[in-house]
């Protein structure tokens, strides 16, 4: 009988079964080596990396303390919130926007004299007057802006020189805001040229509200009265050609008016409007502008405040419904910062700083580029959207509520522009150069009345207040307030007693009159003149802004050598608050200003040595 083979030992079953263990799925353990198609992540599961260990503070070792001269005894680790509070309050707070200030050499004693007259060279004789050539005076260029200067003692603090004016003492084209090829007269407001296009400009800009001046041809296209009947049209226009408008600073000198995007210009013949070189017809009648004929330019401009919503953004059509020319007076008002420095200029003494410059949006406006395929795909685009106020670009925004009305010999021919681009920084920006600061506003930004003459054109300015065909709705000043000009019966009499405008208005007599009278004084129309007088009165704020702001910095400088961080932080703060309200109130002249800044000593603020060269 064969052998009987035994089965293999059964293993025993365990009385207990073993509790499973909860899957993790982070655990390296549970996941395949390679990836399956059932479970394609398992490699990137895989790689999963721990998280990083969190770094440790490093601490100088023992000898690099003891060798910085640090305390080297154990402390408990410090409160690191306690050691943050104490740093804010250390910091120092930010600046005020303030003018550069320049060390310069001591002032020579003809400079407390005021600035002479400019010297006149008699070239031609024209309409009954002798226009000469302006020279010994220094031209606004190469991207420099040059105005006169005087040195005063009550300005110490300021480097002793303020701005002033130089004769003759009125509205009139500016000497050093016009071509080197224009002529002028002895009282500054007429004006010629033997060569082509060359323009001038006031010395008084429109910077809001509602402003008018006149233009009368001197020579120009003349009326067919004054030709022969065998003459031909080119001998017609033989007296020359004229073009006038409004421009901004950055306009080229050296170009007729609306030749660029910078100004707005009318032909004298057929009365075309003009805009970046584009003549158009804007009158039913195409009237030709011809000699003799008075042309009033009307300028209308919002106000400042909706200006800078403009400029800085937040302008809403639907919220913004009105041209706010009359605001409540603000308790502080925005910087108006003036980088200058003075140079000598032949002995006399001049600022000059840095002019605004055109910019690329503009030109590219002016001048399209042809890489878009047709123009309506290039009008769909942001960056090629037709001007408004809400345009991406700042250069390309434009006025709510602005406009330019004409006139002929008293008649309103039209309103030829409307919604004027902006002017207000960052519109307005300097030439890109060492020194210049962006977004600052020197006060004398705006629009300014220009005119542009052309081989023996000739043409004369009025910026009133006797204006030869006022409108009938013109503001003339008076010496209880403002009449208009048609119910107005001799006011010459006491503008020339009085001299300055009043400020309450005439009771009105019409609803008409009533109207104007409840709208407020920036809403009225008045002439270019008064605006003169304004311009002064705030250079003179300005000055005076200046010279109190550096002697509070040179007193916050002062204190902060004898008492540390906490007066300069006491000083700066009261500079900045008092700067903005210094210039909404208007100051007026700090007393013992020059012997409290000498016992100081020592000039604060950013001061940059320059040396005076006399060419």
């Amino acid at each position: 009988m064969a052998a009987e083979i035994s089965p293999t030992p059964r293993s025993i079953t365990p009385s207990t079964i073993p509790q499973k263990r909860a899957l993790n799925l982070d655990d390296e353990q549970h996941v395949p080596a390679v990836s399956s198609p059932l479970n394609p992540d398992a490699a990137t599961s895989r790689a999963r990396k721990a998280p990083a260990r969190e770094q440790r503070e490093k601490k100088e070792s023992l000898k690099k303390r003891e060798a910085k001269g640090v305390d080297t005894a154990r402390s408990a680790t410090p409160d690191t919130q306690i050691t943050t509070k104490k740093s804010k309050k250390a910091e120092k707070p930010p600046d005020a926007i303030r003018p550069l200030r320049y060390y310069t050499k001591p002032p020579n004693p003809s400079d407390f004299d005021p600035p002479r007259s400019p010297l006149f060279n008699p070239i031609l004789e024209k309409a009954h007057r002798e226009f000469n050539e302006c020279f010994e005076h220094i031209s606004n260029k190469k991207a420099f802006r040059y105005t006169n200067c005087i040195a005063d003692p009550s300005f110490p603090s300021s480097r002793w020189f303020r701005q002033t004016e130089a004769s003759p003492f009125h509205p009139r084209f500016s000497f050093q805001e016009a071509s080197s090829h224009i002529l002028f007269d002895s009282t500054g407001r007429s004006i010629t040229t033997e060569k082509g296009f060359r323009m001038a400009r006031a010395n008084v800009a429109a910077r809001e509200g509602r402003w008018y001046y006149e233009c009368k041809i001197l020579s120009g296209v003349r009326k067919p009265s004054q030709s022969s009947s065998t003459t031909s049209d080119s001998d017609t226009a033989s007296g020359g050609h004229v073009r006038l408008g409004w421009a901004r600073r950055e306009a080229n000198l050296d170009t007729p008016v609306g030749f660029d995007a910078y100004s707005y210009g009318l032909r004298d013949v057929s009365g075309q409007k003009v805009h970046m070189s584009r003549p158009k017809d804007f009158s039913p009648s195409n009237e030709s502008f011809q000699e003799g004929d008075v042309i009033g330019l009307e300028i209308t401009l919002p106000s400042l405040a909706l200006h800078r919503k403009v400029v800085e953004g937040s302008y809403n059509k639907a919220v913004d419904v009105s041209d706010d020319l009359d605001p409540h007076p603000a308790a502080e008002a925005p910087d108006i910062v003036r980088d200058r420095v003075p140079i000598r200029y032949k002995g006399v003494v001049y600022f000059e700083q840095f002019e605004y410059s055109s910019t690329k949006d503009l030109e590219e406006l002016m001048n399209p580029s042809p890489s878009a395929p047709n123009a309506a795909m290039a009008m769909n685009t942001a960056s090629t959207a037709p001007p408004n106020p809400n345009h991406p670009s700042v250069a390309l925004r434009t006025l709510p509520f602005s406009s330019i009305k004409i006139y002929k010999n008293g008649k309103l021919l039209g309103t030829p522009f409307k919604d004027l681009l902006a002017f207000l920084p960052p519109a307005s920006k300097p030439a890109a150069q060492q020194g210049a600061r962006d977004g600052l506003d020197d006060g004398m930004l705006g629009y300014f009345p220009a005119i542009s003459v052309f081989r023996g054109g000739a043409a004369e300015v009025n910026f009133g207040p006797d204006f030869w065909c006022p409108p009938s709705d013109l503001a003339v000043p008076s010496i209880n307030g403002y009449s208009t000009a048609d119910n107005d019966t001799d006011t010459s009499d006491a503008i020339s007693k009085e001299g300055a405008v009043g400020a309450r208005a005439l009771a009105p007599k019409d609803p008409a009159t009533q109207k104007q009278h409840t709208q407020g004084k920036n809403s009225r129309l008045r002439g270019m003149g008064e605006r003169y007088v304004e311009q002064i009165a705030e250079d003179i704020v300005y000055d005076l802004v200046d010279e109190v702001d550096f002697w509070i910095l040179d007193a916050a400088e002062g204190n902060n050598a004898d008492s540390g961080a906490g007066g300069a932080e006491g000083g700066a703060e009261a500079q900045t608050k008092g700067r903005s309200a210094s210039i909404a109130a208007g100051m007026g002249t700090p007393v013992g200003i020059a012997e409290q800044a000498g016992m100081l000593g020592g000039g604060g603020g950013e001061i940059k040595e320059i040396v005076q060269e006399e060419e």
